[in-house]
């Protein structure tokens, strides 16, 4: 329980006085306020607020998808947000993976070789076979897009971003084009990956009710964290109602 606990506390990925602003003509609009924030190794957090209040901008921040206006990142103790492109780059195809709210399937393409792209791209993939078999769609491989639901095609794309073994699963929304029981499918197969291949996973929603998952919960208002709190009692996703 002790080594666990110090893994737990190991930093993975940091944010330090982060600030966003963005320009609309001679206006001003201030997505992130000076945020600072911690991702340990191997954790689950939720990031919780309503729209506009500054999550998804961290997350594309912290993905290397977007660079902050201030303020640096760093990924395993090394800066990441030091002018170069390479270093970024880097982080962000061999170290990230991201789950979004639309799939971003190929539709001409089966599952099995979505999942394919990434891994014919990668240093040291899974088999797509693999990847597919960790989200509960082994039995799933060949068939394309359209002959899944949203859940199965959210599952796909979560196989997608783990395939090439991310230390950062960055997933924004993912269950937010889904109903409640579908959700809950994808949501069991994200901390499975978590549980399973211990990455730090990291989930916006503005749904209160999928923080209960979380080992800890930023919640968020007006570009800034004005909470965070460890849940001491983590529930299970079968035991969500939304």
């Amino acid at each position: 329980m002790a080594l666990q606990e110090t893994e737990m506390q190991r930093v993975a990925l940091k944010g330090e006085g982060l600030t966003k602003i963005y320009h609309m003509g001679a206006v001003e609009v201030p997505a992130l306020r000076g945020v600072d924030v911690e991702f340990f190794q191997g954790e689950l957090l939720v990031l919780l607020g309503p729209s506009g209040s500054g999550k998804s901008t961290l997350l594309n921040i912290l993905g290397g998808l977007d660079d902050p206006t201030a303020g640096q990142v760093s990924f395993q103790g090394k800066v990441l947000t030091d002018g170069r492109d390479r270093t970024l780059n880097r982080y962000r195809r061999k170290h990230v993976g991201f789950v979004f709210q639309f799939y971003n399937l190929i539709p001409s393409l089966t599952a099995r070789e979505n999942v394919a792209l990434v891994t014919e791209i990668s240093e040291n993939p899974m088999r797509p076979e693999e990847a597919l078999e960790l989200v509960g769609l082994g039995a799933r491989l060949d068939h394309f897009p359209a002959q899944l639901s949203g859940g199965e095609q959210q599952r796909v794309a979560i196989a997608r971003a783990i395939a090439k073994r991310p230390e950062i699963l960055l997933c924004d929304e993912p269950t937010g084009a889904l109903d409640s029981k579908t959700g809950i499918l994808v949501l069991e197969a994200i901390l499975r990956v978590n549980r399973e291949l211990g990455t730090t996973t990291a989930l916006i929603t503005h749904n209160a009710v999928i923080a209960d998952i979380a080992s800890r919960v930023l919640m968020f208002a007006d570009g800034r964290i004005v909470e965070t709190r460890v849940n001491e009692v983590r529930r299970l996703p079968e035991e969500l109602e939304w």
